[in-house]
C-alpha cells in the first residue's frame, strides 16, 4: 500500500512561524515561551516533511532504475543460459582431455618422486655436512678478534711512543712491557700480509 504525498503549499510553514515568533514577541511568560517552542517546531517538523518528500520522489525514481535494471537482468539471464548450455558440451568434450593428461601426468608425477626423494637424500647429506661446518666456524670464531689493521698500527705507534716515555724517565719494566706490546702487534702485522697477498 503507498502513501499519498502531498506537497506542502509554499511558505505556509514560514507564515505560521512568522506569526507565532510575533505573537511571542507580544506575549510575555511561559505563553510566549510555548509561542517559540511551537515556531521551533513547526520549523522542524516542516524540515522533516520536506526531507521526507525528497527521499519519497528519490525512491520512486530508485524503483524505476531498479525495474529497467530487472528487465536487462532477464535478458542477460536467457543469453547466459544458452551459453551454460554450450559450455557444458565444452566441459565434456574437455573432460575427456583431461583425463588423458591426467594419466600422463600420474607418470610423471611418480618419476618426478623419484627424483625428489633421491634429491631430499642429497640436501639431507648436505645439511650435515653445513652444520658440521657451522660447528668447526663457531669454535674458530671463539678463538679469533677481528681488528681493523688500521687500529693495530695505532696501538704500535701509542707503544713506541709509551716506550720512548718510559725510557726517558727511567722505567725500564714499563719500558720492556711496552716493547713487548709493540712487537706483538708487529708479529699480528707480518702474519696478516702475507693474508693479505694470497
Amino acid at each position: 500500500m503507498s502513501a499519498t504525498v502531498v506537497p506542502l503549499p509554499p511558505n505556509s510553514a514560514s507564515e505560521t512561524t512568522d506569526f507565532l515568533r510575533r505573537m511571542a514577541s507580544m506575549v510575555s511568560g511561559r505563553n510566549g515561551e510555548m509561542l517559540l517552542r511551537a515556531a521551533a517546531l513547526i520549523g522542524s517538523l516542516t524540515q522533516r516533511a520536506m526531507s521526507a518528500e525528497r527521499l519519497f520522489h528519490e525512491q520512486q525514481e530508485e524503483n524505476k532504475r531498479l525495474e529497467e535494471l530487472r528487465k536487462v537482468t532477464a535478458l542477460a539471464s536467457d543469453a547466459m543460459v544458452s551459453q551454460i548450455a554450450a559450455l557444458r558440451t565444452q566441459l565434456a568434450e574437455v573432460t575427456a582431455a583431461a583425463a588423458a593428461e591426467r594419466t600422463a601426468f600420474d607418470t610423471e608425477r611418480g618419476r618426478l618422486l623419484g627424483l625428489m626423494r633421491d634429491a631430499e637424500s642429497h640436501i639431507g647429506k648436505l645439511t650435515t655436512e653445513l652444520e658440521t661446518l657451522r660447528t668447526s666456524v663457531d669454535a674458530f670464531n671463539e678463538t679469533v678478534i677481528s681488528v681493523p689493521i688500521e687500529v693495530l698500527r695505532l696501538a704500535r705507534t701509542q707503544f713506541d711512543h709509551l716506550s720512548s716515555g718510559f725510557a726517558r724517565k727511567g722505567d725500564v719494566i714499563s719500558q720492556a712491557m711496552s716493547e713487548i706490546g709493540g712487537f706483538a702487534i708487529d708479529q699480528a702485522l707480518t702474519v696478516k700480509k702475507p693474508a693479505d697477498k694470497a
